[in-house]
């Protein structure tokens, strides 16, 4: 890896984390995500419009030159006209603001005096205005994260998006639902403080701490999403969107690290070469002709429908097109992204990587000469219908002039890996304009008095209190306070007067493993665990039955503990009763005992818990089955095991 100092990485975050409202930022339809079919649809085609400067935002141009048409699900009864656009938005979510206000105390961020929601111009199809409504709250914050400051840009309100559900590529359409369109989104910007892929993810996790304290934000996934902006000294901010898994963010920022290093080696390289971009022309060639008896699926099957292969020179690039930038990703994956993004292309061929899939030396013998290759030079070919292929050549020329500078400015998507690939251009300045439907809001004083009087307990405080005032271990509330369950935790506690580690220990370890077991744990209900808890109480219940009981409530999430208790023969039952059918369980079997004397006792165990279990202690049947014996074989001494 890296020194990253030495290379002098960057990286700023924007984390967007969905709040948890009783209404959605511009209407007052609940903030709910279904799976049901939807009540009906309806078909969009958006447009950009230009800034008040008259300009166009070039990602959004982009965007309507697909010529996509969008399909939105709506339902009748959670969606209204708000999210169809068809009705003004109505006032914002007061809640949603104060949630924000309450991090931006968190993070020391001065709030504005006037709330002004503005209009970021976006045409893929996910907000069926074709634009997302967006509010700056506070700005100038700051955090310290182990000993470093840093500083927080922004605090921003804005909807989230529809939600993609399908592609139609044969009618060039997109199908969102309109669910999610409009619920609140926190969105909070840091400075470009971060130096290493590590404090990228501690200051991610950190910010996502202080989002949980609020106990307002949703949680799962698609809740919570990271933008992450990434540079290198004589490279360019690249925006990597999107992520969702917080784990793999180091991992993300260091991958873009070493594309940016490896995209400036090849731009050396090339100066090395005096490849100039006067050289790098879009000579493009129809080499149809050479691949007529081509092996090759791929291209067969393309001429076969009509299409042809097309070819382009890319004077001094041989060896640098099969160069890797990120693990399993080359300088031509990077091209054929692009090939891809602005041709419609399924892919292309080079000759870095040729003869392979099915095309023969020959033919490789046979392009060279047909687009006039030196040694030096590389060849891209696209197998696809004329225009198309033309387009994706041209956006590979395109981008092979900007290697010549090094590292391109664009947004990117995250791959599984930690890997990334080219999505869109940046977006500029231009996709913001002022909303004139929405009314400011006024953050008065008392407000923010409000708010201060009102701050809830950060994560750390709470962990400190749960060992404090319940007697956790710091890793169990470590784990505690992190979970979905720490409210939870405590309102159990409180009505029941359980044990403390008991309940936390079933909260985040039973039910984790029960849902691994593929018991449908999400059925449980809170009253479920409260009464369960409040027989274990009162001893009516032992806590070796939990597992048993919570699974049976599972699998009949309308019954009761007491129903599962009955059910599962679980109930504790009198000692007395415990110590008449110990004795008779020995009893029966006198000749095993005097058999098996050294082993007797743990043949014995398992007879009687198969029966007892979850009825009585374990330890209290092994002592009981020991006397026992132990009166058994009492003329040759106790049995020892």
């Amino acid at each position: 890896m890296p020194d990253y100092k030495d290379i002098g990485l960057k990286v700023g975050l924007e984390l967007h984390q969905q709040l948890d409202t009783r209404r959605k930022l511009f209407c007052h339809c609940p903030p709910v995500i279904r799976d049901d079919a939807p009540d009906g649809t309806f078909v969009r085609r958006l447009r950009p419009t230009q800034s008040e400067m008259g300009e166009v935002d070039p990602a959004a141009l982009f965007e309507f030159k697909k010529k996509k048409l969008f399909c939105y699900e709506y339902y009748s009864d959670t969606t209204c006209l708000v999210e169809a656009d068809e009705e003004p938005p109505h006032e914002m979510c007061e809640d949603a603001i104060d949630i924000c206000l309450t991090m931006a105390t968190f993070l020391d961020a001065k709030p504005v005096d006037e709330i002004h929601p503005m209009r970021k111009i976006v045409i893929d199809g996910s907000n069926t205005s074709g634009f997302q409504r967006t509010a700056v709250i506070a700005m100038d914050g700051h955090m310290v994260v182990n000993t470093t400051r840093i500083g927080i840009q922004t605090i921003c309100l804005e909807e989230d998006a529809a939600r993609k559900m399908s592609e139609d590529d044969r009618q060039n359409m997109r199908v969102y639902r309109l669910d999610r369109l409009g619920i609140p989104l926190i969105e909070i910007a840091t400075a470009p403080d971060i130096t290493s892929p590590e404090a990228a993810q501690q200051v991610a996790f950190q910010i996502g701490y202080l989002l949980r304290s609020t106990g307002r934000v949703k949680r799962g996934l698609g809740t919570i999403r990271q933008d992450i902006n990434v540079s290198i000294r004589n490279g360019a901010v690249t925006e990597i969107k999107g992520l969702q898994e917080l784990g793999m963010l180091a991992r993300v920022v260091e991958l873009e690290a070493l594309r940016q290093l490896r995209l400036l080696e090849i731009r050396d390289e090339l100066q090395r070469r005096d490849v100039t971009a006067s050289s790098l022309t879009e000579d493009i060639h129809d080499v149809t002709d050479v691949f007529v008896n081509s092996k090759s699926k791929v291209i067969r099957r393309t001429t076969a429908a009509g299409g042809v292969v097309l070819a382009l020179r890319l004077p001094g690039f041989a060896g640098l097109v099969g160069r890797e930038l990120q693990p399993g990703r080359r300088f031509g994956t990077e091209l054929a992204d692009y090939a891809r993004f602005w041709g419609g292309v399924s892919g292309l061929f080079h000759t870095d990587e040729l003869p392979k899939y099915g095309i023969s030396e020959d033919e490789v013998l046979q392009l060279r000469e047909a687009v006039r290759a030196s040694p030096d030079d590389a060849v891209i070919i696209v197998a696809a219908p004329y225009e198309r292929a033309k387009a994706a050549l041209k956006a590979v020329a395109d981008r092979a002039r900007v290697a010549l500078c090094g590292v391109p400015a664009e947004t990117r998507t995250p791959l599984p890996d930690g890997g990334s690939k080219y999505a869109r251009p940046r977006p500029g300045a231009e996709r913001m304009y002022p909303e004139t439907d929405v009314r400011p809001v006024v953050v008065t004083a008392e407000r923010l008095e409000r708010i201060r009087r009102m701050m809830p307990e950060t994560l750390e405080a709470k962990q400190a209190r749960f060992v404090r005032d319940y007697g956790l271990s710091e890793e169990l509330a470590s784990k505690l306070v992190r979970s979905v369950h720490w409210d939870e935790f405590e309102e159990i506690v409180s009505k029941t007067g359980a044990s403390p580690t008991l309940v936390a220990s079933t909260l985040l370890d039973t039910l984790v493993s029960l849902h691994r077991d593929n018991v449908p744990t999400e059925r449980l209900a809170q009253d479920h665990l409260v009464d369960l808890f409040i027989a274990i109480s009162r001893g009516t219940v032992d806590p070796k039955a939990i597992v048993p009981i919570l699974s049976h409530l599972a699998e009949n999430p309308t019954g009761t503990v007491d129903d599962a208790v009955n059910e599962l023969g679980l109930r504790r039952i009198d000692m007395s009763e415990v110590s008449a059918r110990v004795a008779e369980i020995v009893r029966e079997r006198v000749a095993f005992v005097l058999e098996h004397r050294e082993h007797a006792l743990s043949g014995l165990m398992g007879v009687a818990m198969k029966e007892l279990r979850g009825r009585v202690d374990g330890k209290v049947v092994r002592d009981l089955i020991a006397r026992e014996i132990e009166t058994i074989l009492s003329d040759e001494g106790p049995v020892s095991e």
